[in-house]
């Protein structure tokens, strides 16, 4: 599980940068805020606690007075007081929440990129084109896509190495 940054400008941190690598224009995207533990759950365990302080053991303050502060009348019911019909507004809020992104900060601030030439058109022992012999592809320039952790890097010093070994 990864951490999500909330910027003036949208979503962003570890968990978006890694989700951005599957997700297609115009796609949903599901968030569950709390994937480790169930919102009726923290509620049952907390029925004397106010929602508030007992949803700040977990999310920071500030998220949680204005994320479930778009539903005030729950914030300062004791858990045991939470409606059937408010515990599933709460969890559609923290564990599926939806919503289709309006695009990303383009290629400017990408941090990788997907595409490129097929890998398929590439010799994996030399990294020569097999359609034009001595033409040679390394790093993101192929169609080779990492996670974040310096898997790109990697991938770039290793082709390059093959490329330079085969020239």
């Amino acid at each position: 599980m990864e951490n999500i940054l909330f910027t003036h400008r949208g979503l962003s941190g570890p968990a978006v940068l890694k989700a951005s690598l599957y997700w297609s224009h115009r796609e949903k995207v599901r968030i569950n805020f709390l994937p480790s533990i169930d919102v009726s759950e923290i509620l049952s365990k907390n029925s004397k606690k106010i929602v508030l302080n007992s949803l700040k053991e977990y999310l920071p303050v500030r998220f949680v007075e204005t994320w479930i502060g778009q539903i005030p009348r729950i914030l300062q019911k004791k858990g045991a007081e939470v409606s059937k019909k408010e515990i599933l507004e709460l969890k559609e809020l923290l564990h599926e929440f939806d919503f289709i992104p309006s695009g990303t900060e383009g290629y400017r601030k990408a941090e990788v990129t997907r595409g490129g030439v097929d890998t398929d058109q590439v010799s994996s022992k030399t990294m020569e084109s097999k359609l034009s012999p001595g033409l040679f592809f390394i790093g993101e320039v192929l169609d080779v896509t990492g996670l974040l952790g310096g898997y790109n890097f990697q991938w770039a010093w290793s082709s390059g190495y093959v490329a330079a070994s085969n020239v």
